[in-house]
């Protein structure tokens, strides 16, 4: 089994429709339309899957008429990320694209300058915020890294480790989801905000072209939002290991055996990712359990099976400890035929 994408905290489509600043009618318009149940949002600890979360934004950023829906100063019009994108096409390297992103930003938002910068083997992203228009909030921190990493990677056609994320944010009570969207670590409550990667590959040739540009845009926001799962984390290949042998649960020594290394190391590199083994157990069977609940019309004693419980009301009760809410609530109505 292929392991599934991780869902995304609630508190990411409240962030989202809080900076809409759409009336309580047309909210719930926008969530209907991406299959998101309206009572979750008011559940802290409810999840919404990756495609939800994909619709909702495009459909604010089309009824807005915003790719970035209400988050800065001025509206990232309909066409901004196409122009961005056809502008770095003919970069030299990396390094070249990297400044015409800065620039490109400069001219359309008055919000804050991107800089980037080498020094030494290290390649460096910073946002650095207009006073004039004070701090950035996490949304928009978290949004304009993740747009300059991923189209960074696309633009050289391989996802760029990143070795290091500052977030001049306070600590978010999702924090643990970032390491679903960045692939390294990510410090908050920092003094400014930037990523840093490899000075290497700045001076990487751009691979792509105008042909290539229709299919990354049809996939955005997901294309530079979320991280597919990768070998570089290790908790990423336990929770592929992990998806590989349901409904069977196997111990840490047998997860520590298929990693070919000890239970310590392996639990000493979890500790470093801020995660454990049974974290990641449990967050695996939440995200199978809320996908098939969305995408199915799967009896939830199957589903409860299928990912290790025997017993559907132990399934109901860790379901509810993990979300705050029933499994039925994730049901999609039934239409009429």
């Amino acid at each position: 089994m292929q392991a599934p994408s991780a869902t995304v905290p609630i508190s990411l489509v409240n962030g989202f429709l809080a900076a809409a600043g759409a009336q309580p009618d047309v909210t719930q318009r926008y969530l209907e339309q991406a299959g998101i149940t309206p009572k979750l949002r008011s559940a802290p600890g409810a999840r919404v899957t990756e495609e939800q979360f994909s619709t909702l934004y495009r459909t604010l950023a089309i009824e807005l008429d915003d790719e970035m829906p209400g988050v800065f100063s001025r509206p990232f019009r309909s066409g901004t990320l196409k122009f961005l994108c056809l502008s770095l096409l003919d970069a030299r390297n990396l390094e070249t694209a990297l400044h015409r992103f800065g620039q490109f930003f400069h001219i359309v938002l008055d919000d804050f300058r991107l800089e980037s910068r080498r020094d030494d083997l290290m390649a460096q992203v910073e946002l650095r915020p207009n006073p004039a228009y004070g701090n950035i909030g996490p949304l928009g921190q978290e949004l304009m890294l993740k747009l300059a990493h991923g189209v960074s990677s696309w633009l050289i056609g391989q996802k760029i480790p990143l070795l290091q994320v500052d977030l001049a944010c306070p600590q978010p009570p999702h924090a643990f989801d970032h390491r679903y969207f960045f692939s390294g670590p990510v410090r908050f409550g920092c003094d400014a905000t930037l990523m840093r990667f490899s000075a290497a590959f700045l001076d990487m040739p751009i691979r792509q072209s105008k042909r290539n540009l229709p299919k990354f845009l049809a996939r955005s926001p997901g294309e530079w939002i979320f991280e597919s799962f990768s070998e570089q984390l290790v908790s990423h290949r336990v929770r592929q290991y992990l998806a590989g042998v349901l409904p069977d649960l196997p111990t840490i020594d047998e997860a520590a055996k298929n990693l070919h290394c000890s239970v310590r190391t392996l639990c000493r590199r979890l500790s470093a990712e801020e995660t454990t083994f049974q974290l990641l157990k449990d967050e695996l069977r939440r995200d199978v359990a809320i996908q098939r609940l969305i995408d199915t019309h799967d009896p939830i004693a199957m589903i409860a099976g299928d990912i290790g419980f025997d017993d559907p009301s132990a399934f109901h009760r860790a379901f509810r400890h993990w979300t705050g809410s029933t499994p039925g609530t994730y049901r999609r109505p039934v239409q009429a035929g």
